[in-house]
């Protein structure tokens, strides 16, 4: 399995370029109309949770009402963290964010995780600096802080895919942070992009091959011919490793 990880990993580092610029559009249309850093968070965390396919409607509501009586506090790092902060948790890190996070109604591993992922896009500086939010959030992952990836079902069809057994959000991370750290892991988000073009039907019908109606479905993707013929090749690249380390682990 580790070798399998580092041909994906490898295939990841060099492709980067395509879901940054769907995710620095993705962005964009999250943050930019908003008129101030509380309207961003609140634009942040709606757009979050409503890509979950069952949302605790009455839980969010509490989040939400709760979120919206302290709405001053949401304009700096340090303020939000404040707000979604119990005894125990780190209050100057991704991983405290997620920890927090994950503890707040209506929000579950997955969802927490994507919203750390999110908050840490905007302020590493690896993106256009108008899409920074905070001024106090941390730059980098440092010292024992840690990153999650947004483990969903297009996600764990490709870990069963290479090796069919029970994935699951914890257990796909614990591999992943066993053989990666630091920003290392996330590159590894990377792989929900590749993989949702790359995957036909849903459920355990699902199979892997280029599907070009998803990435039309993805409102931030380049739907010029020229980027979709490039993106179709390497999407093809990126199965044809899965197919090579699939053959390979089930030998």
């Amino acid at each position: 399995m580790k070798e399998s990880l580092k041909n994906i990993f490898d295939f990841l580092i060099e492709n980067r370029i395509y879901n940054k610029e769907l995710q620095t559009r993705y962005y964009s249309g999250i943050v930019k109309p908003q008129n101030n850093k509380a309207e961003k968070i609140v634009s942040l965390l709606y757009r979050t949770a409503n890509t979950q396919s069952q949302p605790k409607i009455d839980n969010l509501a509490e989040f939400y009402k709760k979120i919206y009586e302290n709405i001053e506090l949401l304009n700096s790092f340090s303020g939000f963290m404040s707000v979604i902060s119990s005894n125990g948790i780190e209050t100057n890190s991704y991983s405290g964010l997620y920890n927090g996070m994950k503890n707040q109604n209506g929000w579950g591993e997955k969802t927490s995780a994507l919203f750390v992922k999110s908050i840490f896009h905007l302020h590493n500086n690896e993106y256009p600096s108008e899409l920074k939010i905070w001024n106090d959030a941390p730059t980098d992952l440092k010292n024992n802080d840690c990153f999650y990836l947004p483990v969903d079902a297009v996600i764990i069809a490709i870990f069963k895919y290479i090796q069919p057994k029970n994935w699951n959000f914890k257990n796909v991370n614990k591999i992943i942070g066993e053989n990666y750290s630091g920003k290392d892991i996330e590159v590894w988000d990377d792989l929900w992009f590749w993989g949702f073009i790359s995957q036909i039907g849903t459920g355990d019908e699902r199979k892997m091959g280029w599907n070009l109606n998803k990435y039309w479905t993805l409102r931030e993707s380049d739907k010029s011919k020229k980027k979709i013929m490039e993106i179709q090749t390497k999407a093809e690249q990126f199965l044809n490793i899965l197919r090579d380390n699939t053959l390979h682990n089930n030998v």
